[in-house]
């Protein structure tokens, strides 16, 4: 089966995480890597080194002005390597890249999206919620999905993903009257090392690693473009807690249907065995 040729705009977190996951899973070939930023040795050393998740367990060099990636057991990524600021610029058909992944997280709407596909990109996936791009998670609603229709897509936030799954099989099963979300979430980088101004709300310039900070989050409103039915039932707030990584969504629902923990337990059990392996899981173990 021919591989999907994908590009990644934005080497930061998330884009260099997307290769990692790549190269890992084997199923798409990456071909093409954009950031104005940071050039090509640099890509080397930041992708071969991860103070949250780890050296990279392959080898990563650069040739030719290629970034080269490799992993025992797994394809090699050749992987050319731009340096645009504006995505209309990069010429993602002269790499054979199709499938372009926005992770700068500016580019966010169609229209600023749609850029990508002036360079010969067929479609986009914004690694971000956005205002206007249809919004898709995996195992909850992605068989809306239409190719002649859709050409740049939004793949939600991260507290989405976890969220919706979760509230599709308990709405599945029980049907959500009304709940109430409060997602812990890991820093991120938009948060500060140390107090300093902050334009928007002021505890978001506190600390990092020494706060709790109470924040917004949208990942509520976003589970009711995913899940049309419990659009408007759903609530919630997040706190930044001073973790590198690893979050938690805990979701407290009024049902329509009775049910007691162990039945909940037991259809949770069954989707993350079932039609929702791979994405949602489950576990006893304390």
């Amino acid at each position: 089966m021919t591989k999907a040729k994908v590009g990644i705009n934005g080497f930061g977190r998330i884009g260099r995480l997307v290769l990692r996951a790549a190269i890992e899973k084997d199923t798409v070939d990456v071909v093409a890597v954009n950031d104005p930023f940071i050039d090509i040795d640099y890509m080397v050393y930041m992708f071969k080194y991860d103070s949250t998740h780890g050296r990279f367990k392959g080898e990563v060099k650069h040739d030719g002005g290629k970034l080269i990636v490799s992993a025992t057991g797994k394809s090699t990524h050749t992987i050319t390597v731009f340096n645009k600021m504006k995505p209309e610029e990069i010429e993602w058909s002269s790499a054979g890249a199709e499938f372009i992944v926005e992770s700068t997280g500016v580019f966010t709407t169609i229209d600023k999206a749609s850029a990508h596909l002036k360079g010969g990109a067929k479609k986009v996936v914004i690694s971000a919620p956005s205002a206007d791009a249809p919004m898709f998670v995996m195992g909850v609603n992605e068989s809306g999905y239409e190719a002649g229709n859709h050409h740049v897509v939004s793949n939600a936030s991260c507290t989405t993903n976890c969220l919706a799954p979760l509230a599709k099989v308990i709405n599945d099963n029980f049907t959500i009257i009304e709940g109430l979300m409060t997602t812990v979430h890991a820093v991120t980088a938009t948060q500060k090392t140390v107090d300093g101004p902050s334009g928007k709300m002021w505890r978001d310039g506190r600390g990092a690693a020494q706060n709790i900070i109470p924040a917004a989050t949208g990942a509520a409103k976003a589970v009711g473009k995913v899940i049309p039915a419990l659009n408007g039932k759903l609530t919630g707030m997040a706190f930044r807690v001073p973790t590198p990584d690893v979050s938690v969504v805990d979701l407290t629902c009024r049902l329509e249907k009775p049910a007691t923990m162990d039945q909940i337990k037991e259809v949770v059990k069954k989707a993350s065995e079932n039609e929702l392996k791979g994405i949602l899981g489950y576990t006893e173990d304390q």
